[in-house]
């Protein structure tokens, strides 16, 4: 449901002091893992705002609940980060939203970023993200899931093995420097959150939703590889249909294009 104000309240302002949200590492050794949160935990949650590319504040739970199957929520680092940014550009050309659409189980994918969603429109143009994106500036959502804080970017994941690390840092400051007219180079998000991904199921009835999967991140690199996503969400039958559906209409069109 969506929460009636439509303003942004300084609620949703980014907490002044960022060490007090999430427990903080900077040498490698985090403490998280991948529990599965319970459903009391999930209820705490439900209402907690997230904001759209207009300001506009949702409840959390509006992201899965008027949707009958699997949401996939995944949880971004801050607006500026070239890893996130190129994940979600692998990952939207590995699971587009046409291959979503022929999924056994009915399945969407959310995102959820940490900054300021003025930054939204941007970030969906960096990334070429094809999925929804929302803010979280407050990070409460990442603090109640067990999201944590760190600086170490772990050893380098598949999907970014053909992009420099260098040129990604590089970007990420190009695109701060971009906001700096518009005053918000300085709202991307807080720089040490990592985030992670959540497979919340609605079985359709209202009440039992619950989270069949998750990982939280343990560096600044450790989103789930898109192949183990596939596989998570069990897109190799439709991913089969889609080729098929390929071949059929090049079949189709050499017919055309010899008559």
């Amino acid at each position: 449901m969506d929460v009636a104000n439509n303003t942004r309240p300084a609620a949703v302002a980014a907490p002044v002091d960022n060490d007090k949200i999430n427990p903080t590492d900077f040498e490698g050794s985090v403490r998280t893992d991948n529990g599965l949160p319970s459903k009391e935990l999930i209820r705490r949650i439900a209402d907690l705002p997230v904001l759209d590319r207009q300001g506009k504040m949702h409840s959390f739970n509006s992201l899965y609940m008027d949707f009958t199957g699997r949401t996939l929520v995944i949880f971004v680092r801050h607006f500026f980060c070239g890893n996130c940014q190129e994940y979600l550009r692998i990952l939207s050309k590995a699971i587009p939203l046409e291959l979503l659409a022929k999924a056994d189980t009915p399945t969407r994918i959310m995102v959820v970023g940490c900054g300021d969603p003025a930054l939204i429109d941007f970030y969906v143009e960096a990334s070429s993200c094809a999925y929804p994106v929302y803010a979280d500036p407050t990070r409460r959502l990442y603090d109640e899931l067990g999201m944590v804080s760190t600086l170490a970017m772990g050893a380098p994941p598949r999907y970014m093995e053909h992009t420099n690390m260098w040129a990604s840092s590089f970007r990420s400051i190009i695109d701060g420097l971009k906001q700096v007219s518009s005053g918000l180079w300085r709202k991307s998000g807080d720089k040490r959150q990592v985030g992670g991904e959540f497979l919340f199921e609605n079985p359709g009835n209202g009440d039992d939703i619950s989270v069949s999967w998750c990982h939280r991140m343990k560096t600044t690199r450790d989103h789930t590889e898109t192949r183990d996503m596939q596989n998570l969400l069990d897109l190799d039958k439709a991913m089969t249909k889609a080729d098929a559906s390929k071949a059929t209409e090049a079949g189709a069109s050499d017919v055309s294009a010899a008559a």
